[in-house]
């Protein structure tokens, strides 16, 4: 995939961040703006907030801007890219980790909003807790009551299909109420620091433009030694495929089904010798999407 050279304006720190978010947007301004409106509700704020506009034509240029106004005005070092046309999530987030510049690095997808306000404190003191640690998730609950859970990590069969974790369970269920290591995880949000992802490396953009990028990089991170952990400690509000998924330009199911043969080409000798769930485990309840008109505007937040 040629890449659009792009355009960056950097907005200057004396300071090196403690902890930097990328966030990578396509349209969907609405999300855009929800996504980073909750940044502000979190306790400990992030010193650094990239932000990779994908060839966005609608008002997210607006949004951003919006944005990078009041995290100046707090003290937020916010870094701008802006690609003329969409170079897909995997270049996107690959050009924004370049930007990144704090100890713990955040990804972060536009259709997060933040519901546990101590989540960066806590996702940071999981990773300080043990240097084994490679990548920490949250769970991820939908938006609407009774916030069922979206995911809380990722398991993968032996014959390498990819099931999230208790998707459609009650947010309570004691089964995915308990911190522990797993495959894989999703990248919608999820922190690992600095030093882990320079010694892994950027996205494998064979995958691009999106899918499967994130279950391959935290196979890479467990070849480097180091493990996924899932923390239901932290709970985060997910729409689910608004930043890839509801892409009219992508043919989703044609690259999840293709880029699910190249993670299992990849990484068969990997996942067939782990204690993973039989593949007639695997499911995908059929839950309705959740569209951002249908939420209050006021979601409920926890400590």
């Amino acid at each position: 995939m040629e890449l659009d050279a792009g355009h960056i304006t950097p907005d200057k720190s004396s300071m090196p961040p403690a902890i930097s978010i990328l966030l990578l947007a396509h349209n969907k301004a609405a999300y855009t703006r929800r996504c980073l409106a909750s940044l502000f509700l979190s306790s400990l704020r992030p010193s650094q907030v990239v932000l990779v506009d994908n060839g966005s034509t609608d008002e997210t240029p607006r949004v951003l801007d919006e944005f990078q106004a009041r995290a100046t005005g707090e003290d937020i070092a916010v870094v701008r890219q802006r690609f003329d046309r969409n170079v897909g999530a995997i270049v996107g987030r690959n050009r924004g980790m370049e930007l990144l510049t704090g100890r713990y690095w955040i990804f972060m997808d536009n259709d997060i909003v933040v519901r546990t306000r101590s989540w960066l404190e806590r996702l940071q003191a999981v990773l300080d807790s043990d240097p084994g640690i490679g990548v920490v998730g949250p769970k991820l609950v939908y938006a609407l009551p009774p916030h069922d859970i979206q995911c809380a990590g990722c398991a993968v069969t032996k014959g390498g299909r990819v099931i999230f974790r208790g998707r459609g369970r009650p947010r309570e269920d004691p089964a995915y109420g308990t911190a522990q290591d797993c495959q894989t995880l999703i990248s919608a949000v999820w922190m690992l620091p600095a030093e882990v992802a320079r010694r892994v490396g950027p996205l494998d953009e064979r995958f691009s433009p999106v899918q499967f990028e994130d279950i391959d990089y935290c196979y890479r991170i467990r070849d480097a030694g180091l493990r996924c952990r899932f923390e239901p400690g932290v709970e985060m509000y997910h729409f689910e495929n608004v930043t890839t998924g509801r892409t009219g330009t992508l043919n989703y199911p044609y690259l999840t089904v293709k880029n699910g043969l190249k993670f299992k080409q990849k990484w068969a000798h990997r996942f067939t010798a782990e204690d993973g769930p039989p593949d007639d485990t695997w499911s995908w309840a059929a839950i309705p999407t959740v569209k951002l008109e249908d939420v209050p505007e006021k979601l409920e937040t926890l400590p």
